[in-house]
């Protein structure tokens, strides 16, 4: 069961997406908070800490920056979300900075909220391809700070990845890896699941980025 708080000043939201994410049964919402300094009271109580905090931006009294900066000081172990309207990169990098492991915008489709919470749990982090390609552009390697580590990629998945940043099409890539096509589509289809990404430039992105392939 992951339990999640939500801390957002729009009652309205708040509730409806309690509503949305009580509906299924690996999630609990243990409450809902206007803002940081709430949430600070709440989170005295040690029966009320959470696993994830949906976290919006733009609040009175302690806004979301704040609020992310705080967590990360004295309750690391709390997986932050953002969920705003904010769509520029320097709330995304600042986010990012200050803690959050992931970043969605209040117009994404309920699943994928749930997805969300479920992959920031399981994987440590959920980015959709948008915010993932602007996080590794302006952090580079800082922005995940052991890739090889974090998503313990197989051998022929790292090969499948150098291959990527090439002009091979997938069918010479099996025949690189002396495999058959399919087994190629499979390596590529457990990246993207891994990584969230939906695209080979996606894949190609996080390898130059993060180091794993130099070009």
């Amino acid at each position: 069961m992951y339990h999640v708080a939500i801390v957002d000043d729009h009652v309205l939201i708040a509730r409806a997406l309690s509503g949305i994410l009580n509906t299924h049964p690996d999630i609990q919402v243990l409450y809902e908070v206007e803002n940081g300094k709430q949430l600070q009271e709440k989170l005295k109580t040690a029966r009320n800490i959470p696993d994830v905090i949906l976290l919006d931006i733009s609040m009175p009294v302690m806004d979301g920056y704040e609020t992310a900066s705080w967590l990360k000081q004295e309750h690391p172990e709390i997986r932050v979300l953002t969920l705003s309207m904010q769509n520029d990169d320097q709330s995304l990098i600042r986010m990012v900075k200050q803690g959050a492991k992931g970043y969605l915008l209040k117009n994404v489709e309920p699943d994928e909220l749930v997805l969300a919470i479920r992959q920031v749990m399981e994987k440590g982090f959920y980015f959709p391809e948008w915010a993932a390609s602007r996080v590794f552009m302006n952090l580079g390697n800082d922005a995940l700070a052991d890739p090889l580590h974090t998503f313990k990629f197989s051998d022929r998945e790292l090969e499948f990845l150098q291959y990527c940043c090439t002009e091979m099409t997938y069918k010479e890539m099996a025949a690189q890896m002396f495999c058959s096509p399919r087994t190629v589509e499979g390596y590529r289809d457990a990246l993207f699941d891994k990584l969230n990404l939906s695209t080979r430039v996606g894949l190609a992105m996080f390898a130059v980025k993060q180091g794993i392939v130099k070009l």
